[in-house]
């Protein structure tokens, strides 16, 4: 039982070092923050419209295409950090299918890029 426990004290360590941080953030920003904020600071807003429009507007198809990008680029990273971290024990399948991931997604990169879907006006 005492070896099972070092075995876990680094993580219990690095639990509390990780709660202690947080708390002293948390306090220091209660503490240091300042308290006269300006109105156009506090003032409610939504994607960049103001919040005296009506609500049932349109929103401009650009935010979802750019949503939409962000959210591919994203699904990319989680794809590619689990494949980089056991890079070393893959075979050439996993090697090439990971090259035709990317290869489709820089594909579709481009081609936002070239119809002006990353363009903002």
């Amino acid at each position: 039982m005492d070896v099972l426990l070092r075995e876990y004290l680094p993580i219990l360590i690095l639990l509390a070092v990780a709660i202690g941080l947080g708390l002293v953030l948390l306090l220091a920003a209660a503490i240091i923050a300042v308290r006269n904020p300006d109105p156009e600071k506090v003032s409610a807003y939504e994607c960049g419209f103001n919040a005296f429009d009506d609500a049932r507007m349109k929103f401009d198809v650009r935010f979802y295409l750019v949503s939409i990008l962000f959210i591919i680029f994203d699904l990319e990273v989680a794809f590619l950090f689990p494949w980089a971290v056991a890079f070393k024990g893959l075979s050439d399948v996993a090697f090439w299918s990971m090259m035709a991931f990317l290869a489709v997604l820089t594909i579709g990169f481009a081609y936002e890029w070239k119809k002006g879907a990353l363009e903002w006006e």
